[in-house]
């Protein structure tokens, strides 16, 4: 019998988010391990906002907000706060009910000060890693280094001489001018881009594109794939050794020495190797043919853990990839290295959550 399509209204409703979110889906397992985080900064929560006044959006929700666009790959906040309107999935990952209205977009800018002045999207990125450790998910031995180019938000045209006080390029078509770079000699050294001016021109290789960009670089610990550690700086030449000794030093800090530490040839630098041998680290770092590099010989390439390592840290590109297609991440959507930084480290933490959800047995999430 053929249905009848009765477009009536429902003066009351007793349905609850719950009720309508599968208890086999992935979020329910991503939401457990995420309330327990936010569980464990509270302290850091109430340091930042005053005991009088309006009450402000909780700050939980901005972070697990931040956790649904990366998941979800929803490109702005204001998007977000369009879908969160409706889908009821979001509100339920919130904690919000349907009658609550949705937050403005302009709550993530007003408040994007405060998390960042509290470092509070490094807290909650050290404090999923320290889940996955608590959970036996993390191996204090071995690790893989490795770094990307992330564009930055500003176009070539605003690559101009430093020299240059106009901050704009001169020719017709407005806000948007016509300008021709061919025969012009154009440097990081002689330019900056007046959209960004902590952006650097690089391309990734020999005949590829120069683009304004940020190097990111990720450690990776070699047993399951886990980020322990993301870091955004300038792009440079020496970017990526930099950015590894100074991961490193910060796991040291957390009483976490590794023995190795995988990575390709782009470290494959004598300094490099020499700061790794005295941190008592063996580098497992692939060899440039006729290279010589004391401390990377036949004594370290011999064993069959070089190999190992060599095999595992094409895994850290897993993490690159999606922080970049799903996350977001290929595009930075914020100016400068602080908040690039920023949306990072939540990206990385959205990674992390959706690895463990995958890796902990349903009985073994608390």
């Amino acid at each position: 019998m053929r249905g009848e399509d009765e477009n009536q209204g429902f003066m009351f409703t007793y349905l609850s988010p719950e009720q309508r979110v599968p208890e086999d889906h992935p979020l329910r397992r991503i939401k457990s391990f995420a309330d327990a985080v936010l569980k464990k900064m509270n302290p850091t929560f109430k340091a930042m906002y005053s005991n009088i006044g309006r009450p402000s959006i909780p700050p939980e929700r901005l972070l697990k907000a931040q956790l649904l666009i990366a998941l979800y790959t929803v490109r702005s906040d204001r998007m977000f706060c369009e879908r969160l309107d409706y889908d009821i999935l979001f509100r339920w990952f919130l904690d919000m009910n349907l009658e609550e209205p949705s937050f403005n977009a302009t709550s993530f800018t007003k408040n994007r000060a405060r998390l960042l002045g509290h470092d509070v999207s490094l807290k909650f990125f050290d404090a999923v890693v320290r889940e996955a450790r608590k959970q036996d998910l993390l191996s204090d031995d071995h690790f893989t280094v490795d770094g990307t180019l992330i564009d930055a938000w500003a176009s070539l045209k605003s690559f101009r001489p430093k020299d240059d006080d106009s901050g704009k390029p001169s020719g017709g078509g407005g806000s948007n001018p016509d300008v021709d770079f061919h025969g012009e000699k154009r440097s990081n050294k002689t330019h900056r881009s007046t959209t960004d001016p902590e952006s650097r021109l690089m391309r990734k290789g020999a005949g590829k594109e120069a683009k304004l960009s940020f190097a990111g670089h990720a450690l990776m610990e070699n047993r399951n794939g886990l980020c322990v550690d993301l870091k955004i700086n300038s792009a440079t030449g020496h970017a990526e050794r930099q950015a590894a000794l100074a991961m490193l030093s910060r796991q040291g800090r957390k009483r976490v020495h590794p023995k190795t530490l995988g990575a390709d040839k782009g470290y494959h630098a004598s300094d490099f190797i020499e700061a790794l041998r005295k941190k008592e680290i063996v580098p497992h770092i692939a060899q440039i043919k006729n290279r010589k590099t004391y401390g990377l010989d036949g004594r370290t390439t011999r064993h069959a853990g070089y190999a190992i390592s060599q095999r595992i840290r094409k895994r850290v590109e897993e993490i690159f990839g999606w922080m970049k297609t799903v996350g977001g991440l290929r595009k930075t959507r914020f100016r400068g290295i602080e908040r690039t930084q920023e949306h990072a480290l939540m990206v990385g933490a959205a990674y992390n959550l959706l690895r463990m959800s995958k890796l902990v047995p349903q009985h073994g999430v608390t």
